[in-house]
């Protein structure tokens, strides 16, 4: 299980599904082929193959351990969900749980869940089916921490039109509502929201309205937890490119190149949500655009 420690904080990565291969030209539809060629020869293989034109992604949850606190960054997609939609997270049995137990995590032990944003395979073990068939918090003791945008957005009572569409279908009923139901939300909203000593959340709006990371300072070492800011690494190199996912391409690319750029100057490893093989990137400034300098190196 990869871990590492930056200043006084534990980071381990738990990983629900490992990376698998989607079609480059679903995840990226609108982006020129000419972006990936010009950047197969660093993105191959973990990344991106070329033979097969797919990209790999993988789910996974940042386990972070701080100031005696434990805490969870995103949970995934979660077992027994009805996706009819999204076919790969339909009715999932992972591991997940026990992944966590490997780590030396109770279900109690869980003092904080943040969701970067309210997504089916960022708020999935938000919760866990009961033996009558509903939906209860999966960690009784945990405050989650959503922000209000997203809570607001994604909430089927509003009624929103969004790109998302079908994909979304109940993904709020089943992982978000339970958990604000039983009263252990916290709904952030603003410039920020102190986690503790060493983590700050800051918006990062676009991929969804109330997308957000997580910043990590703990003395000389800094980390950011980017969420779905960046889905490969190719977007680090072409900050303006978009998934399909994004909410809102214009802000998702302001707050993409504004983050890669808050990191390269702070010199911030770079954790985003959906990067296999590594996990996490050292970037730098290159003119408008970014490069990696370094991969992350775990225990």
């Amino acid at each position: 299980m990869d871990t590492m420690v930056l200043g006084n904080v534990e980071i381990t990565r738990i990983v629900e599904l490992p990376a698998r291969g989607r079609p480059r030209d679903y995840v990226f539809p609108d982006v020129p082929v000419e972006h990936w060629r010009a950047h197969e020869k660093w993105l191959a293989p973990a990344f991106l193959d070329p033979a097969a034109d797919e990209v790999a992604l993988t789910i996974q949850t940042w386990l972070v351990r701080s100031e005696g606190r434990t805490i969870l960054i995103d949970t995934g997609v979660g077992n027994d969900r009805d996706r009819p939609a999204m076919p790969n997270f339909h009715h999932l049995h992972t591991d997940y749980l026990a992944q966590l137990a490997a780590a030396g995590v109770r279900l109690t032990d869980v003092d904080t869940v943040i969701c970067t944003h309210v997504h089916s395979d960022h708020v999935g073990w938000n919760t866990r089916r009961t033996e009558d068939g509903a939906w209860q918090p999966t960690f009784p003791r945990a405050r989650y921490v959503i922000p209000r945008a997203d809570f607001d957005y994604w909430d089927p009572a509003a009624g929103h039109r969004t790109r998302s569409g079908r994909q979304m279908a109940n993904v709020f009923e089943d992982s978000v509502a339970p958990v604000h139901q039983a009263g252990q939300t916290t709904l952030w909203e603003g410039d920020q929201h102190l986690v503790d000593a060493h983590l700050r959340i800051e918006p990062a709006p676009g991929h969804t309205p109330g997308s957000c990371v997580v910043w990590l300072r703990s003395g000389t070492e800094r980390a950011v937890f980017a969420g779905d800011l960046v889905h490969s690494p190719l977007q680090i190199a072409e900050p303006d490119d978009c998934p399909r996912f994004d909410e809102d391409e214009p802000r998702a690319r302001d707050s993409r190149r504004r983050v890669l750029a808050e990191a390269a100057d702070r010199g911030a490893l770079v954790f985003p949500a959906h990067f296999p093989g590594p996990g996490a990137a050292e970037v730098q400034r290159v003119g408008d655009r970014f490069t990696v300098t370094a991969w992350a190196a775990w225990d």
